[in-house]
């Protein structure tokens, strides 16, 4: 009788360990896929400032035609993007855009001195960096997620909790690789 108790306990601790490990995947799944809900919430809130910072800069920079249909197209990209891959790519694009659009505003006083376009690009300065923290946070929990998929013990559990290993978030944005030009 000693022995079935100790053999029935020995087999609940297992089994709470079991059931721990696989709700502890679920977690990391289910945190990973808020961590990029909340990418696409500051991707989609820039993507609601593009058109008034383009009409604001429109304004002043009529003739530049080119810069315009750069950054609206980047938009409807970024609109359309559904996987990582593709977020992250249609966000690289939007970031070249804005700063192409951003260096145009930079070839007109008036433009910079107007209160309507500072408080769009201060609007456009804090997204970006709510953006920023948001992909950090994402790749924390794909970090996270990752590991555990790798590793034992969860990883004998993963494919039962139905989590793979998940995708990095990447921008390929080739100038914030190159080293910055420092002159004195």
């Amino acid at each position: 009788m000693k022995t079935l108790v100790i053999v029935l306990v020995v087999i609940a601790v297992l089994v709470l360990f079991v059931i721990s490990l696989y709700n502890r995947l679920v977690r990391l799944n289910v945190s990973v896929n808020e961590a990029f809900a909340q990418i696409e919430v500051q991707l989609k809130r820039r993507s609601d400032l593009i058109p008034n910072l383009v009409e604001t800069v429109k304004g002043y920079a009529a003739h530049e035609k080119d810069t315009f249909e750069k950054v609206v197209a980047a938009r409807a990209k970024a609109t359309t993007a559904t996987t990582v891959a593709d977020v992250a790519a249609a966000d690289g694009m939007v970031t070249q855009a804005l700063r192409g659009l951003l260096a145009v505003a930079e070839n007109y006083p008036d433009l910079k001195a107007s209160s309507n376009f500072l408080a769009l690009q201060e609007e456009l300065s804090t997204t970006e960096n709510k953006v920023s923290f948001a992909r950090q946070y994402y790749n924390d929990n794909v970090r996270a997620l990752n590991n555990a998929v790798k590793t034992i013990p969860t990883s004998l559990f993963a494919g039962m909790a139905k989590v793979t290993e998940r995708q990095f978030y990447e921008v390929e944005d080739p100038q914030s690789r190159q080293a910055p030009t420092v002159k004195f």
